[in-house]
């Protein structure tokens, strides 16, 4: 062995490895922010029903739509992956999954924008789950 550091060849897949565990780790932080926020705030800000457990699960309902979302984001972005490289489709995915945190945490309540304020929060959640499937 001649101490020499890895061809620049060698390093590529300790880059991309390590790229994506910091990318997934920021994604999937922000997944457990909202389950944190579902549970106690979101409730009650989104879905006044006047009875909490019924607020609660219907928060709830919103954090399960970004789960089914993933499989559809899996294949999107594993296509765009192949397509436009791997590096691209990971930067796709933090920028979508932080305009969508964003976006969540400028969303007016019920009480301001009525049933408006629940569907955007679910078209926010559909971005959060594409992005994490990717």
């Amino acid at each position: 062995m001649t101490g020499k550091s890895p061809a620049p060849a060698a390093k590529q897949p300790i880059r991309a490895a390590t790229a994506a565990f910091i990318g997934t780790t920021i994604e999937w932080y922000d997944f457990y922010i909202y389950a944190t926020a579902a549970a106690l705030v979101f409730g009650k800000v989104f879905f006044p029903t006047g009875d909490a457990f019924l607020s609660t699960m219907a928060a709830f309902g919103t954090f399960a739509v970004g789960f089914f979302a993933r499989p559809l984001g899996g294949f999107v972005f594993g296509h765009l992956g192949d397509r436009v490289g791997r590096k691209k489709a990971l930067m796709a995915t933090l920028v979508i999954m932080g305009v969508a945190t964003v976006g969540i945490g400028l969303l007016p309540s019920y009480e301001q924008a009525g049933v408006l304020a629940p569907v955007l929060l679910i078209i926010l959640r559909l971005a959060q789950g594409l992005a994490v499937g990717g």
